[in-house]
């Protein structure tokens, strides 16, 4: 294998002549021209993709540029707008944290990121990759990233046949020995970009990679192969039950859930069982029947079956649990609560 160095700056030459365009880049070789990315744009979006794909963040990123164009305008944002515009995404702590981030920059740091990854992983929500994410790309620090992506082109170039998740240090090591100090913004982005459109988890291209030469797992013939992974474990089954009630006046009946927790601070429909709260009773006295559908979705660590109910409530329904929302934008509800909501408009308003 070649000196890391001479690797790096090949890697930078393709990455100059292929890099993706994502709303949140600078052009490859801009920070060497003294144009850095908006460190703003870079949190933001590094927040975003936290175990959640570019084709999934591109839309919602440009949303909110478009609510909240910096981090003071996000620090004032109402909590709830925020929720809903994130509604979708999954993994709803990292959108309370984004907020708790925000006001902390825009209240403690003048509103300025800081540009260490040390004093960046102080900050709500941001851990080590993150940290070592935004350093780089946006103060074109030295740092090491290590993604889904850099762990899979290190495990094949250097020929890693540890499964993860027990191979990461050692993938972290060799993805350390190959950062450089030139242009570590773009050589972080530009191993993220190989093993996005290259070095790919399926049929990898290696014949057209900058690194195939090198890449210890092509000379072996194993680089589909790698890296290896642990079996996974079957994943649980929760149950529990939605109440989907509909006021005379069009009004739905839903809850904010608690800030901790799953789905945190979202709304959603009355019910309980399968997170934890053991709360399955109706939320209003009606007519809550049955429809015959069953609400399927599932979670990074549980697949969750939701027994569905739905009634039409008098105009002088008192709930127990929850409030009405007059103006419900479907779009605003986690994606397990918009699956509930479909079926249950079905039922309440059969063709």
């Amino acid at each position: 294998m070649r000196d890391a160095a001479i690797m790096a700056a090949e890697l930078l030459g393709w990455y100059d002549r292929h890099a993706r365009e994502l709303p949140w880049r600078v052009a490859p070789g801009a920070g060497s021209a003294g144009q850095r990315a908006d460190p703003y744009a870079v949190w933001l979006s590094e927040i975003m993709l936290q175990q959640t794909t570019v084709a999934a963040v591109k839309a919602y990123f440009t949303r909110f540029l478009e609510l909240w164009p910096t981090v003071e305008a996000l620090a004032a944002a109402d909590d709830g707008q925020v929720m809903g515009e994130w509604a979708g995404l999954g993994y709803y702590a990292r959108a309370r944290n984004l907020l708790k981030c925000a006001r902390i920059v825009a209240g403690e740091h003048g509103g300025v990121f800081p540009d260490s990854a040390e004093a960046l992983r102080a900050l709500p929500g941001i851990g080590p990759y993150t940290a070592a994410a935004i350093a780089a790309i946006a103060f074109d620090r030295p740092e090491t990233v290590v993604d889904g992506n850099v762990e899979r082109v290190m495990a094949r170039l250097f020929r890693v046949e540890t499964p993860l998740p027990g191979a990461k240090p050692e993938l972290r090591e060799r993805a350390a020995e190959m950062t450089p100090h030139r242009r570590p913004g773009d050589y972080a982005q530009a191993v993220m970009d190989l093993g996005a459109t290259i070095c790919t988890p399926k049929r990898p291209a290696c014949g057209i990679c900058p690194w195939r030469d090198d890449c210890r797992a092509r000379a072996g013939g194993v680089a589909a192969d790698l890296p290896a992974r642990e079996a996974k474990k079957p994943k649980p089954v929760r149950h529990g039950v939605a109440f989907v009630g509909r006021r005379q006046d069009g009004a739905w009946l839903l809850e904010r859930r608690p800030d901790g927790g799953l789905l945190g601070g979202m709304l959603g429909w009355p019910g309980g069982g399968w997170d934890g709260s053991g709360v399955q009773s109706p939320p209003a006295d009606a007519d809550w029947r049955d429809p015959g559908a069953e609400v399927r979705h599932t979670f990074t660590h549980f697949h969750l079956r939701l027994a569905l109910r739905v009634a039409e409530l008098p105009a002088d329904c008192a709930p127990v649990r929850g409030e009405f929302v007059a103006a419900l934008r479907p779009s605003d509800l986690p994606t397990v609560m918009r699956k509930a909501f479909d079926l249950a408009r079905t039922a309440l308003d059969p063709a």
